[in-house]
C-alpha cells in the first residue's frame, strides 16, 4: 500500500508491492540515467494501477498546513500497526533535516538522525539526507520538502559552467529522488509546497 504526494496534497494512492512503488520511481530517470549499471532501457509506458486506487488533487498553500496533512498520513500508518523503527524520513540536505525533525516531533513519533553510520534504532523514526539513503529499507518513507530550488539543487545548478555540467546536476539530482523514493517497501509519501520541484511532474499518476 503507499500514496505519492507529488507537489499536491492528494487521498490515497494505494500500491500493493514495492514493485509498483519502484515502477512509478523510475519515471523519474532519463533513459541514459536509468541505463546505468542495469540491462535494460526505460520505457515511456504508463504506471500499473490497481483498483483501489483514488487519485485526487489539492494544492499546498502553506508549510503549516503541509505539515498537518503528513501528520495525519503518518499517524494513520501507525495506527495501522507499523512500528516507528518501520518508518524512513529522507530530505534533500542537512538545510532541511530542521523541518523533518519538526515535522515528526509534532506527530509525538520518537526519532533518530542518523549520521554517516547509517544505523537505526528499533522504536525510532528514521531521519535522514538522501545521500545516505542507498542502501536502506522501510516499510514507510517520506521524502519530504521536494521544493523548488532544493531538489534540484540551485546552488548546484548555478555552479554548472556550461550545459554538460547542468546535464550532470540535473542527472544526479534526479538520482538521488530516485533513490529515496525506492526505499519504500510497502508507503511511499513524497511531499512539498508550492512551488514545487519539477521533478514531480514525472511521479505523477493516471487514475481511472
Amino acid at each position: 500500500m503507499g500514496v505519492i504526494f507529488a507537489g499536491v496534497l492528494e487521498p490515497y494512492i494505494n500500491y500493493r508491492t514495492s514493485h509498483q512503488i519502484r515502477m512509478q520511481a523510475d519515471r523519474l530517470l532519463e533513459p541514459e540515467v536509468f541505463g546505468r549499471g542495469r540491462q535494460h532501457q526505460k520505457t515511456d509506458v504508463a504506471l500499473c494501477r490497481c483498483s483501489t486506487a483514488r487519485l485526487g488533487h489539492k494544492v499546498i498553500g502553506n508549510q503549516a498546513k503541509k505539515s498537518t496533512q503528513f501528520g495525519e498520513w503518518l499517524m494513520d500508518r501507525s495506527n495501522e500497526g507499523i512500528g516507528a523503527h518501520e518508518i524512513g524520513v529522507f530530505v534533500r540536505s542537512d538545510a532541511e533535516l530542521e523541518r523533518a525533525r519538526a515535522a515528526v516531533s509534532k506527530v509525538g513519533l520518537p526519532f533518530k538522525v542518523l549520521d554517516e553510520r547509517v544505523e537505526t534504532t528499533r522504536g525510532y523514526v528514521s531521519i535522514s539526507t538522501m545521500h545516505l539513503a542507498k542502501g536502506l529499507e522501510f516499510r514507510v518513507v517520506v521524502v519530504m520538502a521536494c521544493d523548488d530550488e532544493i531538489i534540484p539543487s540551485q546552488v548546484r545548478i548555478e555552479t554548472g559552467a556550461d550545459n554538460a555540467d547542468l546535464e550532470e546536476v540535473y542527472n544526479t539530482e534526479r538520482h538521488l529522488l530516485y533513490v529515496a523514493c525506492t526505499r519504500a517497501r510497502d508507503h511511499l509519501l513524497v511531499t512539498s509546497v508550492e512551488p514545487a520541484s519539477e521533478f514531480l511532474d514525472d511521479l505523477q499518476v493516471i487514475s481511472d
